[in-house]
């Protein structure tokens, strides 16, 4: 893929990240379900994820492989703290719970927690690319 494509890719994901993080504020203060709110604030970290594996030529299909990847290449490496895969990784739990087993309604605070981590994910992806624009 040529260069400006990726920049291009990273930014619409980058894009696409914001819109889900202002979806899911909006939703948690119209005091929607916290179902969508975790969905949307999950969301917003997966396709963040998704701008970061652009700048490295991998784009797995599956959700459990962008967090393996994210881990791999950027956790481990340094790049970002362990704190912020802990974050994707229990979004990623609490998302597949509130999606997949609605017997088990989710919380206000819950959600609440779920989207202050991804607004705090997304930021860090945000300065890192800022500081380290694809070629």
């Amino acid at each position: 893929m040529k260069p400006e494509h990726i920049a291009e890719l990273v930014k619409h994901r980058m894009e696409q990240a914001r819109a889900a993080l202002a979806d899911a504020r909006f939703l948690l203060d119209g005091q929607r379900t916290p179902q969508a709110v975790i969905n949307r604030s999950y969301y917003a970290m997966f396709y963040a994820a998704l701008a970061l594996l652009q700048t490295i030529g991998k784009t797995p299909s599956k959700h459990t492989g962008v967090i393996s990847i994210y881990d791999t290449e950027f956790m481990r490496n340094g790049i970002f703290p362990k704190e912020s895969s802990i974050a994707f990784h229990d979004a990623f739990d609490v998302r597949l719970v509130s999606d997949y087993q609605p017997v088990r309604d989710a919380t206000r605070d819950a959600a609440a927690s779920i989207l202050a981590k991804a607004e705090g994910f997304v930021d860090e992806v945000e300065a890192y690319l800022k500081a380290h624009p694809p070629a």
